[in-house]
């Protein structure tokens, strides 16, 4: 059973410290996914799988809010004439979806840490 109270914990952490992120581009922003996935995995208190399940499940919210945005201003950037045409299609969607997925990966491994140490 997936404890939601810990999934939406690890994702407000990771979403705050994803603010802060933006002082270390790329480290900054990995950080934030463990910490949240580690936060998510240890409070679900289920073993490893269980925390690598909550962990990835705190990634994925996280990681589909960036998805979001990254595909608005995808559509706005494209609307004003800023991006051509062409990048609006699978290559932002494919942009997105990568990001989803690493955001995901690195909080499932952490949450999998984070429950074998609870």
């Amino acid at each position: 059973m997936v404890d939601w109270r810990a999934v939406l914990t690890g994702f407000v952490v990771e979403v705050v410290l994803g603010m802060f992120a933006f002082a270390l581009p790329g480290v900054g922003h990995a950080a934030a996914g463990l910490v949240g996935g580690f936060v998510a995995g240890w409070m679900a208190d289920d073993g490893v799988w269980g925390g690598a399940v909550h962990g990835f499940l705190a990634g994925a919210l996280g990681g589909l809010l960036v998805a979001a945005v990254v595909l608005v201003l995808g559509l706005v950037l494209s609307a004003t004439g800023l991006l051509p045409a062409g990048l609006l299609g699978l290559g932002i969607g494919a942009f997105a979806l990568v990001v989803f997925g690493l955001l995901a990966l690195d909080s499932a491994i952490a949450g999998a840490v984070g429950g074998f140490l609870a």
